[in-house]
């Protein structure tokens, strides 16, 4: 597939079943981060659509909790069904919007996944009954909040979606969606699948939009919940906005996780996953990817080296080239940022720079390419090692014990993921156990899959998607007592 055949959306707004091609907000010129040239000019949502969008939601609220559970089942899968056929379709507008490369062998949808996984749990929603006594039923309601606010990020629109608006429906909840104006294109085509496969109107609504919009969701009388993945001080604000009508939030926040490799890993694997994963990755652009290598001593010169030369050794290029590995970083804005952060970190001896650190030029001038970068012998309490960089930068920081390697790797403010690689399994165990992250991989980096609760603690957010407990986030009980 080549950029030319990959057909833009309409950049309009989904609400109540309708395209609005018109709104108080404006319209944005999506960039390719590749080349640098324009995609297209999109609408973006302002508060009045906004307002309209939760309107639209709450008059459909009440129909769609009592569809028959089957019927809202079949919906939900039927969703999944398009989004499996149209994986590829939604997976090259993602690369077109974002930079990431193109996956040449897909397999299944992880969207479609989260679909068909909560489409199971619609007909399985219960209550309990609590003894009270004899004269007396006491019996609890699992209930929807109602219209649920679900704001996601640019770097994985569609995965985003399914994994919280697939549990959001489920629990009979009817959703307002809010993509990022800085990629909006694969979520309206998200918003158009769901549409195709049944959803009434106003159950699902799309609307694009950047701080206005959000402030304006979030603050929403009407909003019975927010789901929210992004940055920390995103978060504060709308934490401060859900405050006025005490509005629960789940935050899906960042990270700076760490891979913990120990003497007796088997070394090629962990820094294959520690920098394919943690640099080339969405260009190091997601949240619970491994960006501080912790590796021990005795075996630090060997990984250095390694990780140094694979860095060194990334195709970097064209997302629809089949030999690209990594992609541009979004925006100039976010080259310009990280570069800063390779600069400063030099300045201030946080470490010693093995590769990259640099814009790409040749070929790839007029795209937001930054080089693989890795720092070997860094600082844990520096800044480079501290604050989400959000880009292709890896921390290599050296421990000498178990007991350090756990100080280390829990000595941030966030707590999102953490990876161990060893071969003894005693330690593996323990170390895990003590490690302050809400997600954790053990010799490698799991799959995120639709039947395990995923999210983070301290600066990291608070929630969790997948899972029952992905569901249970969506649902709250009603306790019913009655005098016999």
């Amino acid at each position: 597939m080549q950029t030319s055949d990959v057909v833009v959306p309409s950049g309009a707004l989904l609400i109540n079943g309708d395209w609005i091609a018109d709104s108080s907000g404006g319209r944005v010129d999506q960039v390719n981060p590749a080349t640098g040239l324009p995609l297209g000019s999109f609408v973006l949502a302002g508060p009045e659509e906004v307002d309209a969008a939760v309107g639209a939601a709450r008059a459909a609220a009440g129909e769609w909790r009592r569809w028959a559970p089957a019927d809202r089942r079949d919906v939900l899968l039927a969703v999944a069904r398009l989004l499996q056929e149209h994986d590829a379709e939604l997976g090259a507008l993602r690369s077109l919007e974002t930079g990431a490369p193109l996956k040449r062998r897909r397999g299944r949808s992880l969207a479609a996944e989260y679909f068909t996984y909560f489409a199971g749990w619609v007909d399985k929603i219960e209550g309990r009954t609590i003894p009270v006594g004899p004269d007396a039923l006491d019996y609890t309601i699992a209930e929807p909040y109602g219209v649920v606010a679900v704001i996601i990020p640019w770097n994985g629109p569609v995965v985003s979606a399914g994994m919280k608006v697939a549990p959001a429906l489920a629990a009979g909840n009817t959703v307002v969606l809010k993509p990022s104006e800085l990629g909006p294109m694969a979520a309206l085509r998200f918003g158009e699948l769901c549409q195709e496969a049944g959803l009434p109107p106003g159950v699902l609504n799309v609307v694009p939009g950047g701080q206005a919009a959000g402030a304006a969701l979030v603050g929403h009388p009407d909003v019975g919940k927010v789901s929210f993945t992004g940055g920390i001080r995103t978060a504060q604000k709308i934490l401060a906005a859900a405050a006025e009508n005490v509005t629960p939030v789940l935050l899906e926040l960042g990270g700076k996780s760490a891979a913990v490799i120990f003497a007796d890993a088997d070394l090629e694997g962990a820094v294959e996953m520690g920098v394919m994963t943690g640099v080339a990755n969405m260009a190091g652009q997601a949240c619970v990817l491994p960006t501080r290598m912790l590796v021990e001593d005795s075996v630090y010169g060997e990984v250095e080296e390694r990780a140094a030369a694979l860095a060194g050794s990334i195709t970097v290029g064209d997302p629809f080239d089949p030999t690209s590995q990594m992609g541009p970083v979004i925006n100039l804005t976010a080259l310009e940022r990280i570069l800063d952060v390779v600069d400063r970190a030099g300045s201030e001896g946080a470490g010693e720079l093995l590769a990259g650190g640099k814009r790409l030029g040749g070929p790839l001038s007029d795209g937001y390419f930054v080089a693989p970068t890795v720092f070997g012998s860094v600082d844990n309490a520096s800044s480079l090692a501290q604050d989400e960089i959000f880009g292709p930068v890896l921390s290599l920081i050296r421990f000498g014990s178990d007991e350090e390697a756990v100080a280390l790797a829990n000595g941030t403010r966030y707590g999102l993921g953490a990876f161990v690689f060893t071969r003894d399994l005693s330690r593996a165990h323990r170390v895990a156990d003590r490690l302050e992250a809400g997600w954790i991989g053990v010799n490698g980096f799991p799959p995120m899959p639709a039947n395990a609760p995923f999210g983070g603690v301290k600066r990291s957010g608070f929630g969790r998607e997948g899972g029952a407990a992905g569901l249970e986030e969506f649902l709250r009980p009603k306790n019913v007592f009655v005098r016999l």
